[in-house]
C-alpha cells in the first residue's frame, strides 16, 4: 500500500467487503460472528508530540495501520473484524502540554472493561488491542487478565512497532527514541505528510543519560517514572531531524506484515491443547 491519502482509503478498495463491525446491523453482526471471530480494537492517544508532529500521532498510527492489518488479514481468509479506535487514553506523562487529552488509569481500565463486557455479549470470544501508544502498554496488560477472568475472553495486545523497546531507534538516538523521534516522525511522514512540519524537527536526546547501564528507557533492568518535559521544554525524547518518509514506509510495511502474521497465530492460539481436561476454558 502507498502512503498519504491512499493509505487512509484502503477500506474503500473496490471488491473488498468492509471489516468495520459497526457498519453491520445488530442482527447481521450476531450472524457474522462466531466463537472463532477476532475483534481488533486500535488504541491510540491524543497528546503532545513536540512542535513538528500532530497531537493525533499515536492515534493515526493505531487507527490506520490497525485497519490495514485487519483488511490484509481478512483478505488472507482470517475471520477478523475492526472495532472503532479508542483515541483518548493514558497520556498523563504529557499532562502539562496544551492539547493533550488524557484519562486517568482507573477511568481507562474501567472503559476497557466495559468494552470487554460488551464484546462478551457477542458470539466472538477473542479481542486484540492494536496499540499505538507506549503509555497504554502497562494498563492494557492488566486489562488482558481482567477481561480473561471476568468474561472468559481470549485477550491479546499487539502494536505498531513504535513502542519503547521495539528496536526502531534512529542512528543517533542511543536507545532514547521513545517519543516524537526518528521513527514516529518518519511514520507520520509516510501516513500523513501534510501534518508534519520538518522545519520544527530537531534532536532532543538526554545525552547525560547515554552512559547509564541500568537506568534506561529501553532494555535496562531499572525502570523509572518520567514526564515528557523532564528532559526539556520540547516534550520530545528522540531525534526527529533525520526522519524521512522512506523509512516510514519501511516501518509501515514491517508493521503490516508482522500484524497479519500475528493475527494468524492468534487465531490458532488456545490456552490448553485440544485434548486438555474437560471443564477448562479455551
Amino acid at each position: 500500500m502507498s502512503g498519504g491519502d491512499d493509505t487512509t482509503r484502503a477500506s474503500s478498495a473496490p471488491g473488498r467487503r468492509s471489516r468495520d463491525l459497526i457498519e453491520l446491523s445488530g442482527p447481521a453482526a450476531a450472524a457474522a460472528l462466531n466463537e472463532d471471530s477476532i475483534l481488533v480494537l486500535p488504541t491510540g492517544a491524543i497528546e503532545h508530540h513536540g512542535p513538528h508532529l500532530p497531537l493525533a500521532t499515536d492515534w493515526l498510527m493505531a487507527d490506520l495501520i490497525g485497519r490495514a492489518v485487519v483488511e490484509e488479514a481478512a483478505a488472507a481468509g482470517q475471520d477478523v473484524w475492526l472495532l472503532p479506535s479508542l483515541a483518548y487514553s493514558k497520556s498523563d506523562e504529557h499532562h502539562w502540554a496544551p492539547g493533550t487529552m488524557w484519562l486517568n488509569a482507573e477511568t481507562l481500565l474501567q472503559t476497557v472493561v466495559d468494552i470487554g463486557r460488551s464484546i462478551a455479549a457477542t458470539p466472538a470470544r477473542t479481542v486484540v488491542f492494536y496499540n499505538g501508544h507506549g503509555g497504554n502498554i502497562a494498563l492494557l496488560q492488566v486489562a488482558l487478565r481482567e477481561l480473561r477472568r471476568r468474561f472468559g475472553l481470549r485477550t491479546f495486545l499487539m502494536g505498531t512497532g513504535m513502542a519503547p523497546g521495539d528496536g526502531v531507534n534512529g542512528p543517533d538516538e542511543h536507545g532514547f527514541g521513545v517519543h516524537g523521534g526518528h521513527s514516529e516522525t518518519s511514520m507520520i511522514l509516510h501516513l500523513r505528510p501534510d501534518l508534519v512540519d520538518m522545519s520544527q524537527a530537531a534532536r532532543w536526546i538526554p545525552d547525560h543519560m547515554i552512559d547509564l547501564e541500568h537506568v534506561r528507557f529501553n532494555g535496562g533492568p531499572v525502570h523509572f517514572g518520567w514526564l515528557s518535559d523532564d528532559f526539556g521544554p520540547a516534550g520530545v525524547v528522540g531525534d526527529a531531524s533525520g526522519a524521512n518518509a522512506e523509512w516510514g514506509a519501511t516501518l509501515y510495511e514491517t508493521a503490516l506484515r508482522k500484524g497479519v502474521d500475528a493475527l494468524a497465530e492468534i487465531a490458532r492460539f488456545r490456552h490448553r491443547p485440544p485434548s486438555g481436561p474437560v471443564g477448562f476454558g479455551a
